[in-house]
């Protein structure tokens, strides 16, 4: 099987133009076994299939769009693509290793409470293709790591959720600590960036273009009057290979 791995602010994944199955894809992603990443974009065309190194697929990854955008431009030697994931079409835009994608539009619901054994959490749940739960606190390792897996698995979330702590620390910049679903504790997520800023404005904590930091870096994200969301952000291809199955 031939690969490519590619990253987004550290958060990785493997390229592969050929079908998966969750077996192979959980042996991709282990380090062990395998190559080692955060997930496996299968391609087929301008068509990408998105799936989490548990073997479960995801509606919608924001780094993985963006860096199958970033293929696909390097292959057809254009600086505009249109990549189709999760039944929706993204369009991208290539440039000196950045990528930008139309994410279009982000819900945003009310915030709720939800009880976690002995603790009362309050969060925004946002849809950006795929769900988020954000929590303004601050985002310290060690309370990701507690609350992450307890959020992803609550009842209140049927499917699991993603799950961002943010800390707002200006009128157009936060910081935030990312748990995805069916991955655990990433570098970076570019839909969880998009959620982050989405209720963030809405809940009136900064004002569009909001600069999202995680652990790997810094994405762009632009919320427009119709709530419909743009990421920016650096992508970079680590290798190239064959994998002996």
């Amino acid at each position: 099987m031939r690969f490519s791995k590619w990253h987004a602010l550290g958060n990785s994944y493997l390229l592969v133009e050929q079908r998966v199955e969750p077996d192979l894809v959980r042996r991709l992603c282990d380090v062990r076994y395998g190559i080692g990443s955060d997930g496996v974009l299968e391609v087929d065309g301008a068509e990408i299939t998105v799936w989490n190194p548990d073997g479960s697929r995801a509606e919608f990854s924001g780094n993985g769009t963006r860096i199958a955008a970033a293929w696909l431009a390097r292959r057809d030697r254009v600086d505009a693509v249109i990549v189709r994931t999760g039944g929706r079409e993204y369009s991208a835009r290539v440039a000196d290793g950045l990528v930008e994608i139309d994410v279009g539009p982000v819900e945003v619901g009310e915030t709720e409470t939800i009880q976690l054994s002995h603790e009362r959490i309050e969060l925004t749940i946002v849809s950006v293709g795929n769900p988020h739960a954000v929590l303004r606190r601050e985002p310290l390792r060690g309370d990701l790591l507690r609350l992450g897996p307890l959020i992803e698995r609550h009842p209140r979330f049927p499917d699991r959720t993603n799950v961002q702590l943010v800390r707002v620390d200006g009128p157009q910049e936060v910081t935030a600590a990312v748990w995805e679903r069916g991955a655990g504790e990433t570098s970076a997520s570019g839909s969880s960036a998009v959620a982050v800023a989405a209720a963030a404005i809405v809940n009136g904590w900064c004002d569009s273009p909001v600069t999202v930091r995680m652990p790997g870096g810094a994405l762009e994200v632009g919320i427009d009057s119709e709530d419909v969301a743009t990421l920016r952000g650096p992508v970079a291809e680590i290798a190239r290979g064959e994998l002996f199955a």
